[in-house]
């Protein structure tokens, strides 16, 4: 059985387009200056970034501000960059975001950050976050490693093992690949094939996953790296017909993934505490709003879900579809 483990660190360390954008709002309060609070999602519609929008809306309700979520229709700064634009002219007190690219969204946050806006990152950041007054994300480095060790337990003989993600330059999943990489580099028993990006397409992971156990039919295990690169590699094994032979640890625990690990097709997820980072954000948020200290760098932690656990203490890390 595999087991889970929850770290939570602490380091000091309006309008656009609906082509562009699919948003809601939360009134929670008289809005307005500092009862103004923007959520920008790397994606609408991913039940990780709903899980967030859910935290940070209950914490804003506990603070009496308004949050305004949006976000784009795709993981892609080029549609994400219009939206900070909109809403930086919209002038909130503070914006969480997501940034969807470490470099491309550098300067419109810089932008943000110089017309008085504090800007809290979570989830992910970008090549130099010192522009935000507090940068909170999961523990993605151990996660990925964790991943790894879930596909030590579930294939103790060793062999070939792969990793599908998303886009390189999207901080979380790199980090996810850097601890699975690390963590396969040191047990001899497994060769590790490299990772391959699926660009947040989970068609385009399943065809992925089809060539490569095309190529190598003896895959062992495959680490999906996010909530879509999971969708698409369940497909691609069992297309391939190798679900008795591939083991699967996706990362993220939508109800899709939930479905599939019910299934068998997934046999492990790495699911993150997305309502705790919104939380977390909001706190940070409202602390430099009103001139309080904050924490620069905040890690949460994440739990591994199971067969096993699923229906016991896993089922509170399953993320929502809906607040």
């Amino acid at each position: 059985m595999i087991t889970s483990r929850t770290a939570v660190v602490a380091l000091s360390v309006a309008s656009v387009s609906a082509m562009f954008l699919a948003g809601c709002s939360s009134d929670s309060g008289s809005g307005g200056g500092s009862g103004k609070i923007a959520f920008i999602q790397g994606v609408s519609g991913d039940e990780f970034y709903i899980s967030m929008q859910c935290g940070i809306e209950a914490a804003a309700k506990d603070a009496g501000v308004t949050v305004d979520t949006q976000g784009p229709v795709k993981f892609d700064p080029t549609l994400q960059k219009p939206i900070v634009d909109s809403v930086v002219a919209s002038r909130p007190s503070a914006i969480l975001i997501a940034p969807t690219d470490v470099a491309a969204m550098q300067a419109p946050l810089e932008a943000a950050s110089k017309a008085g806006i504090k800007v809290v990152l979570v989830d992910t950041t970008l090549e130099d976050p010192s522009i935000a007054v507090s940068s909170i994300s999961s523990d993605n480095k151990g996660g990925g490693a964790e991943a790894f060790s879930a596909i030590e337990r579930l294939s103790p003989a060793g062999g070939k093992v792969l990793v599908i993600s998303t886009d390189p330059g999207v901080s979380t999943a790199d980090a996810r690949v850097e601890g699975f990489e690390e963590a396969v580099g040191a047990n001899s028993a497994f060769d590790y094939l490299g990772v391959q990006y699926s660009h947040n397409d989970p068609a385009e992971a399943a065809r992925l996953v089809s060539a490569a156990l095309a190529k190598d039919p003896d895959i062992v295990g495959i680490f999906a790296a996010n909530t879509f690169a999971a969708e698409g590699t369940a497909t691609g094994v069992r297309q391939a017909g190798k679900q008795d032979q591939v083991k699967i640890v996706g990362f993220d625990a939508g109800p899709a993934q939930v479905k599939q690990l019910r299934e068998g097709t997934v046999q492990a997820l790495i699911a993150q505490q997305p309502g705790t980072i919104g939380t977390d954000g909001v706190e940070q948020a409202m602390a430099a709003i009103d001139d309080k200290p904050v924490t620069a760098d905040i890690s949460t932690g994440f739990h591994v879900i199971t067969a096993d656990n699923i229906d016991g203490e896993g089922a509170q890390y399953v993320y929502k579809s809906s607040c």
